[in-house]
């Protein structure tokens, strides 16, 4: 199963969001990305949020097509988009996408991207990936890791997210690299690229941001 998160970034920033109706896909929206969902024809299962981007109309709306519709206060200690990943992982699936999450507030990105943490840091195999109409970004944790070649993200780079990045080795890129420290203040994994059809990474310590962007 895979569950597709949308908050309610911009909408400049989304991908063609029909392109993700995979069978076993689950859709949950959140705050105004409910009111997107259901324009772009897509009934999300869940919705959640304090509805403060929505108007009255909309939001009754979203209460006619949505069977579970969660809603909080403003006041609240979690943020929208992380009360509904919580509910996305205690679902187990295999992976969990967030789209409209980027483009918008700088806060609300830098703490979009902490989320993609939680299964590193809780020891849980589901990757959770933060995708937009330009990049599509995901956390590693310490291994040899594979990455296919796709000429519609052709470029590659690797930025440390916790702490320095131990001993980075890549194999079949442009730039390769062979055990080489990476500190946290480093640019120096930015704009790679894949020469072979498929290339390796790996590291021994540290967690890798990996970003795959588009031209």
């Amino acid at each position: 199963m895979i569950i597709n998160i949308l908050a309610g970034g911009p909408e400049a920033q989304l991908p063609e969001l029909n392109s993700f109706q995979e069978n076993e896909v689950v859709w949950v929206g959140v705050d105004r990305g409910v009111f997107t969902l259901l324009s772009h024809g897509i009934e999300p299962q869940m919705a959640f949020g304090d509805f403060d981007s929505v108007n009255e109309e909309e939001l009754q709306f979203i209460h006619t097509k949505v069977k579970s519709v969660r809603i909080y206060k403003s006041e609240k200690d979690e943020p929208d988009m992380e009360l509904a990943l919580t509910w996305a992982i205690e679902q187990k699936p295999e992976r969990i996408r967030l789209f409209g999450a980027t483009g918008g507030r700088l806060d609300h990105f830098l703490a979009n991207v902490q989320l993609l943490l939680r299964p590193l840091i809780e020891e849980s195999p589901i990757l959770i990936e933060i995708i937009d109409h330009q990049n599509l970004l995901y956390a590693v944790r310490p291994g040899t890791h594979q990455i296919k070649k796709d000429e519609q993200k052709k470029y590659i780079s690797f930025l440390p997210i916790q702490g320095a990045v131990e001993n980075l080795t890549l194999a079949g890129f442009k730039y390769p690299l062979k055990d080489r420290h990476i500190p946290p203040t480093s640019t120096l994994c930015i704009s790679n690229e894949l020469i072979d059809d498929c290339g390796t990474f790996s590291f021994t310590e540290g967690i890798l941001l990996v970003i795959r962007s588009k031209d």
